[in-house]
């Protein structure tokens, strides 16, 4: 116990004596470690924040489309899906949370005394509880909409700034096509889409049932299904197609598919950048790491008389090599632990300015691995200079100039 409180006493004590080329030293392992920690917590963040923007747009959700035409095929009437399809979707499909139906068609509005090109999107019930828009004003529609084809829209933030400047739109008038609705609420989407979904900038939801008064038919364009558990995503996708297709004929092609496919695909460039910015941060305490081989290895030969008088006076060979480790793992962990607290206090610091939907996770497994892989390389580059150090003849040492 004397040996180790001497040796930790003698390392303290010759770090102190030599500040400037310790806190140079312990530079490389700072930035190692942070590194690690910040590469962790930006792809364990950015997963999260890919995860709620597709949860957003719909959670654990199928759609089905009908292919119109393609190499050596063309879609016919039969082809389209129905109301009949999403209800048979609704009854016979285990599992499901929530089925819906959508179409959309292209009109106009007139706004300022100019027309203006509007989307027109019919659904059926429950798609509000699939898509989850964010009510402004109003209300969404509702069950006694449908059942009663009432004329009634809610409109996209956009497109009620455009056509009710200044004004709070729910209870007015507006004309689409031929026909007057009175706005009911006023939404915008959850995630921003660009005009990737049905819901553009400029949209005007209805009934779906109105949609007779534009079209002839009840065709579905778009069926949504939303699983109850993420794990049943791939078994419904597989239903919905096999059920589109025992109701149609058998050269009808449907594009049923879920957004496991989008998730998959950034988990695995999340998972590439992550291993790439993990090897930067290894080779940055790898360089530092050969940095306190190299700074020590100068400290052994400037230090050998202090080594030889050491020696003289009682001090083993192991005592000596314990001192100078014990120089190099002070010097590892102390920058080990900077580095993480930079590492967690650069999110913490971050956090008023990022958006409200991003949350920082900081991994405490990372945070682990940095300190040990720090101090081990602190460990294992320090070894060398530390046998040296031990290895010295004592009379060689004291005549040492």
């Amino acid at each position: 116990m004397l040996m180790h409180l001497e040796s930790w006493k003698v390392a303290l004590d010759a770090l102190r004596a030599n500040k400037a080329k310790a806190l140079l030293t312990m530079l490389g392992m700072v930035m190692g470690s942070a590194c690690t920690v910040l590469v962790c917590t930006v792809a364990l963040t950015g997963k999260q924040y890919l995860i709620s923007l597709i949860e957003a747009v719909g959670s654990n959700l199928v759609y089905a489309r009908v292919v119109e035409a393609g190499p050596g095929r063309s879609a016919v009437k039969s082809d389209e899906i129905t109301l009949d399809d999403l209800e048979a979707v609704r009854t016979g499909i285990p599992g499901l949370r929530e089925a819906a139906g959508s179409r959309e068609a292209s009109m106009s509005v007139v706004a300022g005394g100019r027309e203006h090109p509007v989307n027109i999107l019919g659904v059926t019930e429950g798609f509000q509880r699939i898509r989850n828009p964010v009510i402004l004003q109003g209300r969404f529609l509702d069950a006694d909409d449908m059942a009663a084809k009432s004329k009634v829209c809610v409109l996209s933030e956009e497109l009620a700034a455009l056509v009710f400047p200044g004004q709070d739109p729910v209870g007015m008038q507006i004309r689409i096509g031929d026909l007057h609705f009175q706005v009911v609420g006023v939404f915008r989407e959850r995630v921003n889409t660009f005009g990737l979904a049905d819901i553009h900038r400029e949209t005007v939801i209805v009934p779906f049932p109105l949609m007779h008064y534009f079209f002839s038919d009840d065709v579905v364009r778009t069926l949504y299904a939303q699983a109850a558990n993420p794990e049943d995503v791939p078994g419904i996708t597989r239903e919905v197609a096999q059920l589109l297709k025992s109701r149609h004929r058998l050269q009808a092609v449907y594009q049923v598919e879920n957004l496991n496919g989008i998730l998959e695909v950034a988990e695995k460039i999340s998972l590439t950048l992550t291993i790439m910015l993990l090897v930067v941060g290894l080779i940055a305490l790898v360089v530092s790491g050969i940095g306190i081989m190299n700074i020590m290895l100068v400290t052994v030969t400037e230090r050998t008389r202090e080594i030889g008088v050491r020696m003289a006076v009682g001090a083993q060979r192991r005592e000596i090599r314990w001192q100078f480790l014990l120089e190099a793992i002070i010097m590892s962990g102390t920058g080990a632990l900077l580095g993480i607290l930079i590492a967690v206090a650069i999110p913490v610091a971050l956090k008023p300015f990022l958006p409200t939907r991003l949350s920082v996770s900081i991994s405490w497994i990372s945070v682990s691995v940095a300190f040990v892989l720090t101090c081990a390389t602190g460990i294992l580059f320090g070894y060398l200079p530390a046998n040296r150090a031990a290895g010295l003849q004592p009379t060689d040492s004291l005549r040492y100039e």
